[in-house]
């Protein structure tokens, strides 16, 4: 094939003409310009415009102007979003001077500035490049996963800039003069400018590398190394890229290529650029390892001085590079040194490194000397014989240096081959690589010296492991330029001409329409192409001549200038365009199809390439045709369509089609002209009033040949059939067709191109009409597609395929145009896929849904996807083949290719055959999951025809019934379930409507409002939990309680004898009663808030005041404590502003956005709220927030040393920390604990507290580790000695208790399993410590400090039991923690003698019970009898019980003793029992529990109180009410929120400040989080509840003796997220659901199910197997927690939020809770059947769906008169009912259809079958076998269509037929079985008959030989393999049985 065959005189109109002027031009005269700015800030404005400061201005401008001018550049590209997505927009980078501006715009939008940069000195190069950051640490691995970053870099002489999209920006420095830089598939790539270098020198010097790599702005710059084939050396060698003469001309993505110009050769080289192989480093690194000889270790080293010297920052003048050169300096001139100015500084290089990389310290990278630079033979080339010995010479570097390990490689590909006139410079200017129209690659590059484009084809090596070249093609060319989008290129000739190619192919030249004006010489101005001439014009008889018949000399493609000749001439003979004023100068900045080309006159206009084909019909069948076509051929035929549908003065998009089948004809061989339908192409099913010319004739006269020619034409036939054409009552015309038809049949020209391949074009054409009919939307498209294969069909003699487009068209295959071609077949190709049946999708489907067998259905990869999908999905559904969707399913589907193959043969198994394997549903579940993967949309199944969607819609039906919880969005749009989709896209509640300032409830007196709006309680979600607690007012009650921010009420009355200064006494000692209370409050404020609101980062976070003053009644007076008039304590409110701040900081839910800015922003001004902040600090650490906190503040904090702060900080950090053993945290708290010094330590004055604080903070991070030093040490602290002086003499206590707590937590439940420690002895130690003994002699370093005694206290050397029990007692519980021990249990027995009971405090006994019942985990049981298990014999004998009322009397046991043991072994118990059932609300542990907290009660109030003691009783009465609220967390129980009411109230006497604050405790753990938080019961958990609640309550408010106060807040660490909260996914709005939690079996019961309403806590989810939202309101939905409980626990976290969706019908619970008004309610209630009944209104009950109410609107509301169309309203209203209460409306459009068509067919109106043939699809499949079982299997049969519907329609179509049958209709039908012609009138009937049936084809019955049987049994036999069913072979009988009385009647 010529390169270019036959020049035609075609062109190709240009379109879309526009001036371009790059954006950035523009901007940059408005960007404020970098060189003002710097005059600005030099001078005061008041100089700026004084003379002489002016003028500069004015010059320096002047100067910047002119030097912009020159140094403007930009590129182009398509437009990429941040995402990835497909986007309109090109983008501009535009570079001038200092600037570079990056901007975004289309023809349709505006451009717009993206982003503008302006750098220091001047922008060398701008380019985009996308660096990736390999996740996995090797980063060899191409393919692991990677994050790509998006960046723009700015090359400066001594450095480049790369900024990100993110906003990332970085600054790399240079090591040495950059002549350019590329952008690569890995990252930048850089060429080293080699001007200065080329000196030549001493020959054994080996040169430096000359290009460079940098994989991402924070790596070392690489030298890139080469591996050159195995050429004269006989080896492949690798080595340092180094040859001064090769220059890149260009680089490449995908593929991954570069090519180089090698300057000495003049030849151009390709190379495949890729990552280095390690094996390929150590081969360059491995040069350096030889030894060198003495000559080379001088120079080398004197080579690394310099540069060591060079390196400490002496620039010497000259470059220390100047000296060396490459081997190849011989053959070239030598230039003369060049002396730099100043060369970069190569030690800012260290700036690259990475320094915080282990491996390479900073130290290990100064500068060049890192290259260290193998010897290596000569430049990679091949073809090259030049001999250099390989010597053996290296740099000797010092020892220190390391080397830089290269990082890219580039292979050799191609090296063009060589010509024998070399010029010296034909480097390419511009190369770059386009695909022609059959997929085929050529990288094309032109060598503008020589006006020539070499283009090369390539491809793929089958194993796709490497690029293959083939040869060279030259292209006389200037300039050119690739249109990516329609793969050609444009190329610009020498004379001007721009012509169009593909590949290599020439297309044609373009034309641009108002470029060529100026030389024109015609009075008139040439049309613009969008003139209205066009479409009337339109060159139909022109076109068809250059296409058809080449050798008809010239003809104008213009019509419309017909006249000028003038024109002709100089626009379509090849005249020079030099004596024109502009002419094409070059062509830049291809993106898409748009180009931009540059006028001599300097001024540019950018083009549009047209497409090749716009409208979807055309387009599929060129890409059908080509698929099919060998590539010459595809080729050749693209071009030639191409040109005739982009002719200038083309067609408009109506007639795209008409020209396409001209075109198309013309090719195969058709005489356009004279094929009668083809002639009036334009009007097929239009009935345009424009009649085209037939001939483009001059003559204006008519003709009888027009006149028949407009009778035969289909728009003749139109208008006649037309209403109106009726209406007027105009007669038929008749067309007196000549007698003799020979005349009118002409042969085909079999020379033409397509002639031999019609059978092929027709069959894919044919696939592609099947296509179409599965897209409703294309019903235009397959009407003209069927007129052109009927005409084909007609010529190839295809009887069956004609037969098979008259069912589907009746009228359009009309038998009486008889205008055949039957020509000599000769040369005609029958492709190997070819079958004389045609393939039929409808006809397939209805096999499968019969379950007959069916053969492979043909589709075409890539273009017939639909069919595909359908095939493979109804194999899935309906045969049950799950195999179907798993391959490239061979099984259903032959793929159709152009080469030869053999037919697939038929498989053995029958494939109709319902296959048993799995359950339905899961089948439906595979179909949706599957047809999500291939992306199949909503949309897509809107535009399936009703009958083909059924299936899947069916499969839909079933998987919206009972979907998975964890689908992936897709899916869940799919199946129409919002709910779902929603939950998987986003899980937040929409943050609640209610503004801050609004109340809970407006109930509240107006006045308060004001004042309410600062107590810290107002950002609770007041939605949710008015939906949790709608009955009362209980949560304004809990704000009540729990107010810490206004006055109290201080109500004294005066006495008559009170003298006034008294009564102010007694009201401020009152004042100071009630403030313990106040005090007390923050904390459970705190619990009650907790994680509520999310802060905005720009505000403080507002702490609500500790007001700690009264206001006295009647007259409001304030009374205050700071008159002076009583004794305050000092210091007393240290600790309650304390927790003020922690509650203030619990507020901050743990998802928000906080960093550490914030939080030092917080830091109050004025040192009195210190303390607030120190608890703030703290609240953050236990949310989470704290490890945001930057180091330097932490220290900060710290060495202030206010203790507070330190407290707050150490707990926070360790708590966030948790269980990590992090060192820094470690190091952090060891500073504070003198034990984990080093003993020559200097001894730091550490408060007391923040010991303590540091020692829980070590428990906290070892959390659960078994860690043995730490574990060591915090046994001996439990023990600690007092030591001399006043060291550790107060307060010893908590700080025993604080290492007991740690201990615990560090061995947290690993029992008698602790490795490594059996040499500690830790039990027995703690036994000791508990029960005490001798003391072990003091081990570890801290011996010295204890040898002598404390001058304070005598303990001599016995432990104090007092102070270590406690710790010992917690710390044997948390080891042992859930283990059920029962020795270590027996240990901690309350002791049962009088003797042993004295020697235990009774406290102890509590905490000694609280650990025996944990350990014994298992053993305890909701009841009371259990409790009183826990009490020793001998108290329960001799105790008082709790409801004595006299005082007995005993002589030999210590009641006293015997009653508080009592009480307090019995809270104990209660403790145990509420750590065991905590958050679990179990009933009988509440009953329980409740039982004893009245007991206590009333103890307390009784006459035998004093015997056990007032204090002991109301501290066992906080436990047990601590213990009760534990169980009832986050529920917010009415009843325990009665107690601690009750309990708020008592303010005298014995209450002091630890009694209100566990008080205060219960009721904030009751409304934990306000109702969305709950108590975990894990291991770790039960430690932070030990800590919180440790059952010794401070006696006022400073008071840490026993139990540091900050502990209080660990319960944050137990808390967790259990609320499930149903938010209406139409309302976005929480609402109540019913769900069915089912629970686990365990040992104690069995699996059982609960059926809660939501919002609800839901039970700990280890316990739970499944919770599913139950029906009948709400769409049924299963989450199962046997596959895990992450995705339940995601949803728990984002606020419980589980999106909901109402059924059709029905209400929510809120508006009708008995579920009574709901519309099927109502309908039962009527008891009336009838559908009419359903009135239209009230269809928005059911959905919310905008277009059914307008529907309902529309359709279903009959108006007065209506008469006939009644009925028709009646039918919609009850269709509508029906398709809303089955919860299918998308069903109603189907509906609606199947009611058309019977309608449609009941007036014969029917035209084309295709709704008939739905109807069928959908009859079959609900007969079908699949569809029958699956009814059975489920439970609830959701009708998916009206069990009525059908029947009935199916009913009218049998009339309907019948009657036809009867009415004439089997004379038709005999005569069409027969093979005669029939009745035109009958044709259409007889179509839906022979559709309906399945009749067979006359073909078919022939060769089945049905004539002369006599018997309905023989035809029953014989009709078998033809699969007709029975009830048609009825109606068919009596004709073939030739009685013509019918069977039926």
């Amino acid at each position: 094939m010529s390169n270019i065959y036959e020049e035609r005189v075609t062109m190709i109109a240009a379109g879309d003409l526009q001036e371009f002027v790059p954006f950035g031009r523009d901007h940059c005269k408005h960007h404020p310009n970098a060189l003002n700015l710097q005059l600005r800030q030099l001078q005061p404005a008041s100089e700026i415009w004084s003379s002489d400061g002016a003028a500069g201005l004015v010059g320096s401008l002047q100067e910047v102007t002119i030097h912009e001018k020159h140094k403007e550049s930009w590129q182009l590209r398509k437009g990429i979003s941040d995402i990835g997505e497909e986007v309109e927009y090109d983008e501009e980078l535009y570079v001038a001077g200092n600037m570079v501006i990056w901007s975004r715009g289309s023809k349709s939008q505006a451009s717009a500035v993206y982003k503008a940069f302006t750098v220091d000195s001047p922008v060398l190069q701008a380019l985009w490049c996308d660096f990736t950051i390999p996740q996995d640490k090797s980063d060899k691995i191409e393919d692991s996963k990677q994050i790509v970053e998006k960046c723009i870099c700015m090359l400066q002489s001594s450095c480049i800039n790369i900024h990100s999209i993110e906003g990332k920006d970085f600054t790399a420095s240079l090591p040495f003069q950059v002549a350019n830089v590329w952008s690569t598939k890995y990252g930048l790539l850089f060429e080293r400018s080699s001007s200065s270098h080329e000196v030549p020198l001493s020959p054994n010097r080996e040169p430096l590398p000359t290009m460079f790599s940098m994989l991402h702005p924070l790596n070392e710059i690489t030298p890139m190394v080469c591996k050159s084939g195995a050429g004269l050396f006989g080896s492949s060698r690798v080595q340092y890229v180094a040859d001064y003469s090769m220059r890149i001309v260009f680089i490449n993505a995908e593929p991954s290529i570069l090519m180089t110009y090698d300057a000495t050769q003049s030849l151009h080289t390709v190379w495949a650029l890729r990552r280095v192989k390690p094996e390929e480093q150590n081969a360059v690194l491995r040069f350096s390892e030889q030894g060198g000889t003495p000559q080379h270790v001088a120079t080398s080293t004197s080579f690394t001085v310099h540069l060591r010297n060079l390196s400490k920052g002496d620039s010497p003048m000259a470059s220390p590079f100047q000296n060396y050169s490459s081997i190849h300096s011989q053959s070239r001139s030598a230039s003369s040194p060049s002396i730099h100015s100043r060369s970069p500084s190569i030690s800012n290089m260290a700036a690259l490194s990475r320094s915080h990389s282990p491996a390479l310290g900073v130290h290990s990278f100064s500068g060049v000397q890192r290259f260290n630079f193998s010897s290596y033979a000569q430049s990679p080339k091949r073809h090259s014989a030049c001999h250099s010995p390989s010597s053996a010479t290296e740099s000797f570097l010092a020892p220190e240096t390391e080397l830089i390990v290269p990082e890219l490689c580039i292979d050799h590909l191609w090296t063009e081959p060589f010509t024998t006139m070399r010029e010296k410079n034909s480097q390419a200017s511009k190369v770059f690589i386009t695909t022609d129209l059959c997929g085929q690659k050529f990288l094309c590059y032109l060598v503008e010296s020589q006006l020539q484009l070499r283009c090369v084809k390539f491809q793929q090596s089958n194993d796709m492991s490497q690029l293959i070249f083939g040869t060279v093609t030259n292209i006389p060319a200037k300039d050119a330029a690739p249109i990516e989008s329609i793969d050609t290129m444009l190329v610009l000739e020498g004379n001007g001409n721009l012509v169009l190619f593909t590949g290599i192919v020439r297309v044609g030249k373009v034309f641009i329409p108002g470029l060529l004006a100026p030389s024109l010489t015609m009075s008139n101005q040439m049309p613009r192409p969008s003139t209205p001439l066009d479409s009337v014009n339109s060159p139909s008889k022109p076109l068809n001549k250059h296409l058809g018949l080449l050798d008809e000399g010239m003809l104008s493609p213009v019509p419309e200038l017909r006249d000028s000749s003038k024109l002709l001439d100089s626009y379509i003979d090849d005249c020079t365009f030099q004596q024109l004023t502009t002419f094409v100068h070059s062509v830049r900045d291809n993106v898409q199809n748009r180009v931009t080309l540059e006028l001599s006159n300097g001024s540019m206009v950018r083009i549009t390439i047209p497409e090749v084909a716009t409208s979807e019909l055309v387009k599929r069948c060129l890409q059908g045709i080509k698929y099919i076509l060998p590539k010459e051929i595809d080729v050749q035929m693209l071009v030639r369509w191409y040109n005739a549908y982009n002719a200038p003065g083309g067609p408009s998009y109506y007639s795209e089609w008409s020209l396409f089948v001209t075109c198309l004809m013309n090719m195969m061989g058709y005489n356009t002209e004279r094929v009668a339908w083809t002639r009036n192409l334009d009007f097929e099913g239009s009935l345009s009033p424009v009649i085209a010319p037939k001939k483009a004739r001059p003559s204006e006269t008519g003709s009888d040949e027009d006149a028949e020619y407009l009778l035969n034409s289909d728009y003749h036939k139109n208008v006649e059939s037309h209403p109106l054409a009726k209406a007027l009552c105009l007669d038929p015309l008749e067309v007196k067709f000549p007698k003799d038809n020979a005349s009118h049949k002409h042969c085909l020209d079999s020379t033409t191109l397509l002639f031999p391949h019609i059978p092929a074009i027709f069959y894919v054409l044919h696939l592609i009409y099947e296509e179409l009919k599965l897209n409703c939307l294309m019903g235009e498209g397959i009407r003209s597609l069927a007129v052109l294969l009927v005409q084909l069909a007609r010529d190839l003699n295809l009887e069956a395929y004609l037969d098979y487009y008259y069912r589907d068209y009746p009228i359009l295959v009309k038998t009486s145009r008889q205008t055949c071609i039957i020509d000599p077949v000769c040369g005609m190709q029958h492709p190997t896929f070819f079958s004389v049946e045609p393939p039929s999708i409808f006809q397939w489907l209805s096999s499968c849904l019969k379950g007959e067998s069916v053969a492979p259905y043909p589709y075409l990869p890539g273009i017939c996807e639909r069919s595909k999908l359908v095939v493979l999905s109804v194999a899935l559904y309906i045969l049950g083949d799950e195999r179907a969707v798993l391959n490239e399913a061979s099984n259903y589907l032959s793929k159709i290719t152009s080469g030869p193959r053999k037919q697939p043969t038929e498989l053995e198994e029958p494939r109709g055959s319902f296959r048993h394997s799995t359950s339905a549903s899961s089948l439906a579940e595979k179909l949706v999951l599957w047809m999500t993967s291939v992306g199949f949309t909503l949309r897509d199944l809107e535009s399936l025809p009703f009958g083909v969607a059924l299936p899947i819609r069916d499969a839909i039906y079933h998987c919206r019934q009972q979907p998975a919880s964890d689908w992936p969005e897709a899916v869940c749009l799919l199946i129409g379930r919002q709910d779902l989709s929603k939950q998987a896209c986003e899980g937040n509640l929409p943050k609640s409507k209610v503004s801050d300032t609004q109340m809970i409830s407006s109930d509240m007196p107006s006045t308060s409002e004001t004042e309410e709006d600062d107590d810290g309680m107002n950002d609770m979600n007041q939605e949710v939990m008015s939906l949790i607690w709608s009955e009362d007012l209980r949560l304004q009650e809990v704000r009540r309680l729990l107010q810490s921010a206004h006055p109290v009420r201080v109500n004294v009355i005066q006495m008559p004898e009170v003298s006034d200064h008294e009564y102010i006494e007694e009201k401020e000692n009152r004042l100071l009663q009630l403030c313990q209370r106040t005090m007390a409050l923050p904390l459970g404020r705190g619990m009650f808030t907790l994680f509520s609101y999310h802060p905005v980062p720009t505000e403080p976070l507002p702490i609500p005041k500790l007001n700690l003053t009264g206001r006295a009644p009647p007259r409001n007076t304030t009374v205050d404590l700071n008159s002076g008039n009583i004794d305050v304590p000092p210091n007393m409110a240290c600790w309650a502003n304390f927790h003020n701040g922690v509650a203030a900081g619990l507020k901050i839910a743990p998802a928000s956005q906080i960093d550490s800015a914030w939080i030092v922003y917080n830091k109050p001004k004025n040192a009195e709220l210190a303390n607030e902040y120190a608890g703030f600090l703290m609240a953050l650490g236990l949310n989470g927030h704290l490890t945001k906190l930057a180091t330097l503040n932490m220290h900060d904090y710290l060495t202030k040393g206010h203790e507070m702060t330190s407290i707050g900080l150490m707990l926070g950090v360790s708590a966030a920390k948790l269980g990590t053993m992090n060192m820094s945290v470690t190091r952090l708290l060891s500073i504070h604990i003198p034990a984990l010094l080093p003993p020559t330590s200097t001894e730091l004055d550490v408060p007391h507290n923040v010991q303590v604080a540091a020692v829980i903070g070590i428990g906290l991070v070892y959390q659960g580790t078994a860690h043995r030093h730490t574990a060591e040490v915090l046994l001996s602290e439990i023990g600690r000695p007092p030591g001399p002086e006043m060291e550790y003499c107060t307060d010893r206590e908590s700080y025993s208790l604080a290492a007991g707590l740690a201990l615990g937590m560090v061995c947290l439940g690993h029992g008698s399993n602790l490795i490594g420690m059996s040499d500690l002895n830790v039990p027995e130690q703690l036994y000791q410590y508990m029960v005490g003994g001798h003391r072990r002699f003091q081990t570890g370093m801290h011996r010295e400090k204890h040898k002598s005694p404390s001058y304070q206290i005598k303990e001599g050397d016995t432990i104090n039991v007092d102070v270590t029990c406690p710790g010992a007692t917690l710390a044997l519980a948390m080891i042992y923690l859930k283990t059920n021990n029962r020795s270590i249990a027996d240990w901690l027995r309350a002791p049962d003698t009088m003797y042993l009971l004295d020697f235990v405090k009774p406290e102890f006994l509590l905490l000694r019970t609280l650990a025996r019942c944990l350990i014994l985990w298992n053993d305890i049981l909701p009841s009371s009898k259990w409790i009183d298990s826990n009490v020793p014999q001998i108290v329960r004998e001799n105790s008082v019980s709790l409801h004595a009322t006299e005082m007995p009397s005993s002589e030999d046991l210590n009641l006293e003793t015997l009653a508080q043991a009592h009480v307090y072994i019995m809270a104990g118990a209660c403790l145990a029992l509420g750590f065991r059932f905590a958050g679990s609300e179990n009933l009988a542990a509440f009953n329980c529990l409740f039982a004893f907290a009245k007991d206590f009660m009333k103890c307390l109030s009784s006459a035998t109180a004093s015997i056990a003691g007032h204090y002991n009783l109301e501290t066992c009465l906080s436990v047990v009410l601590l213990s009760l609220s534990m169980v009832m967390a986050g529920s917010g129980n009415l009843k325990v929120l009665q107690l601690c009411r009750f309990m708020h109230k008592k303010t005298g006497g014995e209450m002091n400040y630890g009694f209100h604050m566990a008080h205060h405790m219960a009721l904030g753990l009751l409304f934990l989080g306000g109702g969305r938080y709950s108590l975990s019961t894990s291991n770790s958990s039960i430690a932070a509840l030990l800590c919180a609640l440790y059952p010794h309550f401070p006696v006022h408010s400073t008071d840490n003796r026993y139990h540091l106060q900050a502990l209080r807040h660990l319960y944050v660490l137990a808390a967790e997220p259990r609320l499930l909260v149903p938010v209406d996914v139409d309302t976005e709005t929480p609402c109540y659901a019913l769900l069915e939690v089912t629970y686990k079996a365990t040992q104690w019961y069995e699996e059982t199910t609960e059926e809660p309403m939501a919002p609800t806590l839901l039970p700990e989810l280890h316990l739970l197997k499944q919770i599913r939202v139950k029906g009948p309101r709400y769409w049924e939905l299963l989450i199962d927690l046997s596959k895990g409980t992450h995705h339940l626990k995601s949803i728990l976290s984002k606020d419980g939020v589980l999106y909901v969706k109402l059924r059709a019908g029905q209400l929510s619970y809120k508006e009708d809770p008995m579920g009574w008004r709901s519309l099927l309610a109502q309908t039962v209630t009527h008891r009336n059947a009838d559908a009419r009944a359903f009135k239209p209104e009230a269809i928005s009950a059911f959905t919310s769906d905008p277009a059914l109410l307008s529907f309902a609107d529309y359709f279903c509301k009959p108006a007065a008169n209506m008469g006939q169309k009644q009925e028709m309203f009646g039918l919609f209203s009850s269709i509508l009912y029906e398709c809303v209460t089955q919860e299918n409306p998308e069903m109603l459009p189907a509906y609606i259809a199947i009611d058309q068509a019977v309608r449609r067919l009941e007036k014969r109106e029917m035209t084309e079958t295709f709704d008939l043939w739905q109807i069928k699809l959908v009859l079959e499949f609900f007969n079908s076998r699949s569809h029958q079982e699956r009814m059975r299997k489920t439970s609830h049969p959701g009708f998916f269509m009206n069990s009525e519907f059908l029947p009935v329609m199916k009913c009218s179509i049998d009339n309907t037929l019948d009657q036809w049958l009867q009415a004439g209709g089997d004379v038709c039908l005999h005569s069409y079985l027969s093979g005669q012609p029939t009745d035109e009138s009958q044709l259409s009937m007889l179509a839906c008959f022979l559709i309906y049936h399945s009749v067979p084809t006359p073909g078919q019955l022939l060769a089945g030989g049905l004539e002369g049987r006599r018997s309905f049994s023989e035809l029953l036999l014989k009709f078998k393999p033809l699969k007709m069913p029975v009830r048609a072979l009825l109606r068919l009988a009596p004709l073939l049985l030739g009685n013509p009385q019918s069977m039926v009647s």
